[in-house]
């Protein structure tokens, strides 16, 4: 068993996260000590652990602004908006200044906010003497590869891994303003060249980032793939949605946000008359969740366990993709592409790009225009008149289940960690 010490950053809770969760639970049993730190919802550090990696959501401090600004569009949300207008062009005015002054290191000025991360985790991240800092998403990059240089300051060499989870200059800015992605963007650019090995989720964003970055090495890809290990019971879907084996079930499982196309589906039931939809969300009585659920035959329930969701899916008829044009959608396979295809679940996605390819070249579903209701009814009804054709893909001497298994990118990663920390074995506890 190796003594490498392996501190991985993420700028959430971890909770929801599944890659993350995954990662450091696979890193930590394949031999390596491993502490995951993400932020606390609270004031208050937390504590726990998965598998035998240790998590610490660390608090982030005083920063307002966001709930602050919540209120203020809650109370007057009519002259916030005029106010977010006439804001518009002398934010445009910050960016064009400061980027012609400082270049990419505009950031500093253009979004401050990002030093919160520094503040609250740099402190624990040399106090943990890592041998290897695994940055997951770009907000922690900068973090990592600071830290990094301190180490490698005082004497020792430390290794960073950047884990792009999608390409952030496709990405939604995350905050109403005009400052939000060019900072961001400037801030990935001045340290991506930190990064000792990027890894990232697909082969197109591989690609696109080698070339956005000018990398000397294409990332490696680790597939966001469920684990298939084990055997403890699930819920029944069908009996959570109170319909019978007989009713055909479409199944949504994961973000309900707008760009997901989930007005789509919704849309198309009143043109599938015998057809129900279950949704699996975080929090089925979120108030877009329950907007969603007011039409007939739309279920709301809660997420299960990552290990049981394949399962747990299985008991739909189709997995269904509606997303909408949007540049990360077209270059990713997400996580629950995967999901419906451990379940044995044709797919029905939209015309996004990497998915359509995919679905096409393995036979596992049909595709259908973004935002076309019914050329969605369409799809749905081609799968239901013949569902074991599409199902059948998963079984045959071509199937791509096998690599599409958290197991097996496991590994990938362990090889990368072995590389990087010039590991020749590594035995797994």
């Amino acid at each position: 068993m190796s003594s490498d010490r392996v501190v991985m950053l993420v700028d959430n809770g971890v909770h929801g996260d599944s890659r993350v969760q995954k990662t450091a639970r696979s890193v930590a049993e394949a031999g390596w000590d491993v502490t995951l730190l993400g932020c606390s919802p609270t004031a208050e550090e937390q504590q726990w652990t998965l598998g035998p990696a240790r998590v610490r959501l660390l608090p982030m401090g005083g920063d307002r602004s966001g709930a602050i600004r919540q209120r203020l569009v809650r109370r007057g949300g009519r002259l916030l908006r005029a106010a977010r207008l006439a804001r518009r062009p002398v934010e445009r005015a910050q960016v064009g200044f400061w980027r012609a002054v400082h270049g990419d290191r505009a950031w500093r000025r253009l979004e401050p906010g990002l030093w919160s991360y520094e503040r609250a985790f740099g402190e624990v991240i040399d106090e943990l003497d890592a041998d290897l800092i695994h940055a997951h998403d770009f907000r922690m990059l900068g973090v990592g590869a600071r830290a990094a240089r301190r180490a490698r300051e005082a004497g020792r060499d430390v290794k960073l891994v950047y884990d792009a989870h999608e390409f952030l200059p496709g990405a939604r800015p995350r905050r109403d303003n005009a400052r939000w992605l060019p900072a961001h963007l400037g801030y990935e650019r001045e340290y991506v060249g930190d990064a000792d090995t990027v890894i990232t989720v697909s082969e197109t964003l591989a690609g696109m980032l080698q070339r956005e970055h000018r990398l000397a090495e294409r990332p490696a890809v680790v597939l966001n793939a469920p684990e298939t290990t084990g055997g403890e019971a699930v819920p029944d879907l069908r009996a959570l949605c109170g319909v019978g084996a007989a009713t055909p079930l479409l199944v949504y499982s994961g973000s309900a946000s707008p760009q997901r196309g989930l007005a789509t589906v919704v849309e198309a039931l009143p043109l599938l008359p015998e057809v129900h939809l279950a949704l699996v969300v975080g929090d089925p009585a979120a108030p877009h969740i329950t907007a969603l659920t007011a039409a007939e035959r739309v279920h709301a329930v809660p997420y299960v366990p990552p290990a049981q969701v394949p399962r747990f899916l299985s008991a739909a008829d189709i997995g269904v993709i509606p997303i909408h044009h949007w540049v990360n959608h077209e270059i990713a396979l997400v996580t629950k592409f995967f999901e419906y295809s451990h379940a044995r679940l044709p797919i029905v996605v939209s015309d996004v790009r990497t998915m359509a390819e995919t679905v096409r070249a393995t036979g596992q579903g049909e595709v259908f225009r973004a935002k076309d209701a019914a050329d969605f009814a369409r799809a749905v009804r081609t799968v239901l008149a013949d569902p074991q054709r599409y199902r059948a893909v998963y079984d045959g001497p071509d199937s791509p289940l096998p690599g599409w298994t958290w197991e097996a990118q496991a590994e990938k990663l362990a090889g990368l960690y072995r590389s990087l920390l010039g590991v020749t074995q590594q035995s797994s506890r």
